[in-house]
């Protein structure tokens, strides 16, 4: 004779179990990166940047202080998350895997044209965007450990391939968290 097991009393135990595991199957992790904007050297500009994967584009949350007060500024993400020259041209030119012109964002554009931060009258500057066409995933269009940077000057969405932005006044490294 095979003796009887109850498993009556794991059941509580086991249900836990089970529903953590399915719990985990379905659960996909959601990309997310910072960005700590410094100033290079002579300038003052610093911030922080937030980036997270919603589906197929990317929010990005941004604070900076220390822009020209009332005036826009060139924002961009470049192709090397390097920061080291003092200037920022270190960061190289703007991320462009894709060999598209320079422009704003409801035409072609770089991966890297960001939407302009425009400073309030303290020269601070809040901005949310979506972004299409780039990801917080790996592959080509990622943005993880590309640099960012801030212009001192206003882009023009047309001079080619910089929008005559001027001067790199802030420069940041985009890394995953």
């Amino acid at each position: 004779m095979i003796p009887s097991l109850s498993l009556r009393p794991h059941v509580p135990a086991l249900l836990l179990l089970l529903t953590s595991l399915a719990g985990c199957a379905t659960l996909e992790s959601t990309p997310q990166a910072t960005t700590t904007l410094a100033p290079t050297r002579g300038h003052s500009t610093s911030g922080t940047v937030r980036w997270v994967q919603q589906g197929d584009h990317v929010v990005v949350t941004a604070t900076v202080s220390g822009l020209r007060p009332g005036q826009e500024h060139g924002f961009h993400v470049h192709d090397k998350g390097d920061c080291s020259s003092g200037d920022g041209m270190s960061a190289g030119g703007h991320f462009n895997p894709t060999g598209t012109p320079h422009g704003p964002q409801h035409g072609p554009h770089h991966a890297g044209d960001l939407p302009a931060l425009k400073a309030d009258a303290q020269g601070r500057a809040e901005v949310t965007f979506h972004l299409e066409g780039v990801t917080l995933r790996p592959g080509p269009t990622s943005l993880i450990g590309r640099g960012l940077i801030v212009h001192v000057g206003p882009d023009d969405y047309t001079t080619q391939p910089t929008g005559n932005s001027g001067a790199r006044i802030a420069c940041g490294v985009i890394q995953a968290s």
